[in-house]
């Protein structure tokens, strides 16, 4: 233990304590890489955390009552790692942190288990004030976009974008943390939250499929145009199928209007009548 440590984690103690009396240890809160829940904090949500986490309590399993405080966080840093890849092939970048526990008779196990890395892996409690859909931008928080998180678009992997962050809550020791890696970011999703998100998926892609048939109808299968726009809704997404949908049946309805006007003798004589 350096002094410099001993001196920022006395800043937390209502007493100066001596290297005899304290544990130290190195925790990995979270990273910029995707998680299990298709989500990443940005580069910029891990400096602002960077501050925030500082003095933050560890307790276990996101429990808030007193009695499950472990440790606490006395210093961070944010590393960048240049041999090291996110999944999207994003620099890898993580936010560590140092934290102590004062020695009692009591926590003697909890050290014995951090040290042989049963206690290991974390997650983090925070509040973050957007959440960017990777390929469009938009806010998540603010407006649904027709992006679903998993599915690739034009190459592009979807996922959800953690930024500004607002406040940092606690830490905790977890059983599967969310991140991979670090283990880490948030709670990972329970069964319940689980089912919903993928019965919200599959709802997703039914409407998708069935929009799609009925904008290939609508191109007809005639023609180097008909093939060229079937082609392209093959490969668009909620949005642009709804678009091209909309787009088709007004110019059917156009080219009815016309038609009918010519088998009454022009459009003047189909409005009068």
């Amino acid at each position: 233990m350096t002094e410099n440590a001993l001196e920022k984690l006395n800043r937390f103690t209502r007493r100066e304590h001596t290297e005899d009396e304290v544990y130290l240890f190195d925790v990995t809160l979270c990273d910029n890489d995707i998680d299990r829940d298709y989500e990443c904090f940005s580069d910029a949500a891990l400096e602002q955390m960077q501050a925030l986490f500082i003095g933050k309590t560890g307790i276990f399993d996101h429990d808030l009552r007193s009695g499950s405080q472990t440790a606490r966080i006395f210093d961070t840093q944010v590393v960048r790692d240049p041999q090291k890849k996110t999944r999207d092939g994003r620099p890898y970048i993580s936010l560590r942190a140092s934290a102590y526990m004062v020695r009692t008779d009591s926590n003697q196990d909890l050290i014995r288990e951090i040290e042989g890395g049963i206690k290991k892996e974390v997650s983090v409690s925070c509040s973050a004030g957007r959440r960017l859909c990777s390929v469009c931008g938009a806010d998540r928080a603010e407006c649904a976009c027709s992006h679903i998180p998993q599915r690739v678009y034009g190459g592009q992997l979807c996922y959800t974008v953690l930024d500004d962050i607002r406040d940092a809550y606690e830490w905790s020791f977890v059983a599967v943390p969310a991140q991979v890696q670090a283990g880490v970011t948030k709670h990972f999703q329970n069964k319940e939250e689980i089912t919903m998100e993928t019965e919200q998926k599959e709802l997703m892609q039914e409407v998708e499929t069935m929009l799609r048939s009925e904008v290939l109808t609508l191109c007809g299968d005639g023609g180097t145009v008909s093939k060229a726009l079937r082609l392209a809704a093959e490969k668009m997404d909620i949005a642009e199928l709804m678009t091209m949908k909309r787009a088709l049946l007004e110019e059917q309805s156009a080219e009815a209007v016309v038609q009918i006007a010519g088998d009454c003798g022009g459009l003047d004589a189909f409005v009068q009548r």
